[in-house]
Formats: C-alpha cells, sequence, structure tokens
C-alpha cells in the first residue's frame, strides 16, 4: 500500500513540476489591490490585459488537444449500433451506412412487410498504416512547439513594450519633478525684473524658457502616463503611480555569449525550426501514403425480424492501398515547402545575430555615455544644491545650462535601461 502511495506521489510531481517551472511574468497581478506599480506587477498587470497575450495562450490549450486526439488514432474505434426498421419490400435490400449496413431479406424468405431489429457493437484496429498515425500525431506535437512558440514570442514583445512605457513614465516623472524644483529656483527671485530695459528683457526671455522648458516636462509626463495606460489595457482614466529604481545598469557580457544565447531562447526562431522539422513530417507523411494499411474489425450482433434471436459474429483483417492521382505533384509540393522552411531558418538566424549586435553595440555605447553624463550631472547638481534664488540673467542662463546638462543625464539613463530591455529582447531572455 505505502509503495502505491509513493508511486502515485512521485506521478503527481512530475506532473506538477511544469507549472512550478513557471516564469514569474505567469503569476496574477490585482490592479484593484495593487495601484503602486513595480516593474514586475507592471508586466504581470500588462500580461494578465493583453488579448493577443491571452489568445496565444488558448492557442496552445487548442493544441494541446489536438495531440490528445491524435493519440486517440493508435487506439480501436469502437461503435455501439442499434437499429429498428419497418419495411415494405419487392426485393432484398442493404441499409446505409447510417444505419449500419443491414441487409434485408425479401418476401422469398420473410414476409414481404416486416419489421427488423438490430444491435451490436463493433471495433476497428489499424494494425499497419505506413506511418500515417505515428506522424500525424507528429504533427499534432510539432504545431504544439509553434504554439508555445508564438506564446513566448508574444510575451517578449508585449513585456518589452511594457519595459519601455515604464522607463519613458520613470523619466518624464524625474525630468518634470527637476523642472519643478529650477522653476521655483528661478521664479521666486524674478517676480519684478530690474535693470535697465534690455536687461528686463534678457531676464523675462530666459524665465519664458525656463517655463516652457517646465510646461513641456508636465505635457511629456501627461503623455508618458497614458503611454503606460495603453502597454497595460487599462482604463485610460485609471488612478495609478509607479515606482522604480531609475539608475543605470551593466552588463559584462560579450557579443559571442549573447549570440549563443539568443539561438538558444529565442522563441521565433525556435518557431522557425518547428515549422521545418513540421513540413518534415509532412513529407513523410505525402511518402507514406505507397504503404498499405493493415486493418482488423471485429464485431458481435443480435438481430431478428421481430426479436434479438440471431447472433452474428465476425472478425476481418482487410489490406487496403489508396492510389491517388496527385501522388508526385504532393511530394513535390512538401520538398518546395521543406526547402522555404529551412532557408526561412536561415533568414531568422541571420535576422537574430543582427538584432542581438545592433542592441549590444547601442548598449555598450549607453552604458559609458551614462557615466560620463553623470559626473557631470552631479557636479552641476552639488554646485546648484550650494545656491539661492537666481537673482539675475547670469544666474538664470546658468539653471538653463544645467537643466540641459540634467536632461542629457535623465535620457541617458533612459536610453540605457531601455536599450538594456532591448538586449533582452534580442537574447529572448532577460539577462541579469
Amino acid at each position: 500500500m505505502m509503495k502505491k502511495i509513493s508511486i502515485l506521489l512521485g506521478v503527481l510531481i512530475w506532473a506538477l513540476s511544469p507549472l512550478c517551472a513557471q516564469k514569474e511574468y505567469g503569476l496574477k497581478f490585482s490592479s484593484l489591490i495593487n495601484d503602486n506599480l513595480s516593474l514586475e506587477n507592471a508586466i504581470r498587470l500588462g500580461l494578465e490585459n493583453n488579448s493577443e497575450f491571452l489568445t496565444a495562450r488558448q492557442e496552445i490549450t487548442v493544441a494541446e488537444q489536438k495531440v490528445n486526439e491524435a493519440k486517440f488514432l493508435f487506439l480501436p474505434q469502437f461503435a455501439l449500433e442499434g437499429t429498428a426498421t419497418l419495411y415494405d419490400l419487392d426485393y432484398p435490400m442493404v441499409l446505409s451506412e447510417s444505419v449500419a449496413h443491414r441487409f434485408l431479406p425479401g418476401p422469398e424468405i420473410n414476409d414481404k412487410r416486416d419489421q427488423f431489429f438490430g444491435v451490436g457493437v463493433t471495433a476497428t484496429q489499424y494494425l499497419y498504416s505506413g506511418g500515417r498515425i505515428r506522424n500525424t500525431l507528429k504533427i499534432a506535437r510539432a504545431n504544439l512547439k509553434q504554439a508555445q512558440s508564438r506564446y513566448e514570442a508574444v510575451k517578449n514583445a508585449v513585456i518589452l513594450d511594457i519595459k519601455q512605457s515604464f522607463y519613458n513614465l520613470l523619466y518624464a516623472q524625474q525630468y518634470e519633478t527637476l523642472l519643478q524644483k529650477i522653476w521655483q529656483k528661478a521664479s521666486s527671485g524674478h517676480l519684478a525684473p530690474a535693470g535697465d530695459t534690455w536687461n528686463q528683457i534678457h531676464t523675462q526671455s530666459l524665465l519664458a524658457q525656463l517655463q516652457n522648458k517646465h510646461h513641456a516636462a508636465v505635457n511629456q509626463l501627461a503623455q508618458a502616463r497614458l503611454a503606460m495606460l495603453v502597454s497595460l489595457n487599462k482604463e485610460l482614466n485609471s488612478d495609478f503611480s509607479i515606482t522604480g529604481n531609475f539608475s543605470p545598469v551593466h552588463i559584462d557580457w560579450d557579443l559571442p555569449q549573447l549570440n549563443l544565447r539568443a539561438l538558444e531562447y529565442r522563441p521565433e526562431l525556435k518557431s522557425a525550426i518547428y515549422a521545418l522539422e513540421l513540413d518534415t513530417i509532412s513529407l513523410d507523411l505525402a511518402l507514406s501514403k505507397r504503404y498499405p494499411d493493415v486493418i482488423l474489425n471485429a464485431s458481435y450482433e443480435q438481430l431478428g425480424t421481430n426479436t434479438l434471436e440471431d447472433t452474428n459474429k465476425q472478425v476481418s483483417l482487410a489490406v487496403r492501398l489508396p492510389l491517388p492521382y496527385n501522388f508526385s505533384a504532393q511530394i513535390a509540393q512538401k520538398k518546395a515547402e521543406q526547402k522555404k522552411s529551412s532557408l526561412r531558418r536561415a533568414d531568422m538566424e541571420d535576422k537574430i545575430r543582427v538584432e542581438v549586435a545592433r542592441s549590444f553595440s547601442e548598449m555598450r555605447f549607453w552604458q559609458k555615455e551614462v557615466l560620463a553624463r553623470q559626473a557631470q550631472f552631479n557636479k552641476l547638481a552639488s554646485l546648484v544644491e550650494k545656491t539661492g534664488t537666481a537673482r539675475n540673467a547670469a544666474a538664470l542662463e546658468a539653471l538653463l545650462a544645467y537643466t540641459q546638462t540634467a536632461q542629457d543625464y535623465l535620457d541617458a539613463v533612459r536610453q540605457n535601461l531601455i536599450t538594456k530591455a532591448k538586449l533582452d529582447w534580442a537574447v529572448g531572455q532577460d539577462l541579469q
């Protein structure tokens, strides 16, 4: 008894292990409870609300059921049949296939008008099919692999879109907060500009430039919030906030390592490989038509004109060889499709290498550039912190220059984070 329980537990653990190995982004997230979104929760919420992603997940379910359906082809096909027939015959006849091909004797054997009853069970088993049933199962499994690859491709695309919107919103928040502080420092000291007319014009122009930058930052923040709502597929009037670490990231991978990982993890390449596998199986399936089917059929039935007193039993072994006219054309077609899939896979490999190389080059540039801009920004920020309100044109010009330096630095951080997200997408896996 304990041995049986141990075996049962082992089977359950094995069956549940794929579910436990799901990626973190597959977890559910409730936006009704959590409105302050981290990047991880934003990704979860975006996936949960994305119709294309949910459709791809349903395609996996459909493909899994088709695999189960193909497995049933290896089992005997049973049928229960029952007929009740009233007839008026001048000559014997056989009923149609829908009523089990029953034979009705004519008036020489039974009365011209009578009734006929029959019940029975039949079983049909393919003993040999030239590999057609086996290849049908292989096709179903290849279609399942393709559905899973499409699911991963859609998932990666949604994650990239959410990451870009998230980092753009973080940038807009940081930039708007900085511009607000700068505008307060500038406007508080120049409520009534002093000096000659030219100095007043100069001062007012500098103040207008700072104010315009602040207004533009507020508008940019509103647009970034709207883009985030679109990425999350939430109502456009939803109230939410995000929180995250807006600081540069660094990777130590080299290009050959990234190419190897991309060729292993990119779902688009896997899909192309499975498409080639599918075409190869389809070619084998077409070639299998050269071989016959060996079919075993057995039946048992009780029948009679007024009662079920008679018994029929039979076991038959049949050999059937299809002779299609388009056999050679199908072979040529499947070979061409196989070649096309092979070319598509090679093209996909080249495309992935180019995407990885482009993203890697951008990542290397921005992770160096952001450090240089960070050093410049930190120097100016420490000096600005020591100053009071800007009370002359020279101070306003300094604030404008500081604003541009700050914007360049924050934009570099954004580009650094987005380029890292694009590199993750190009590789097909998060590079921790």
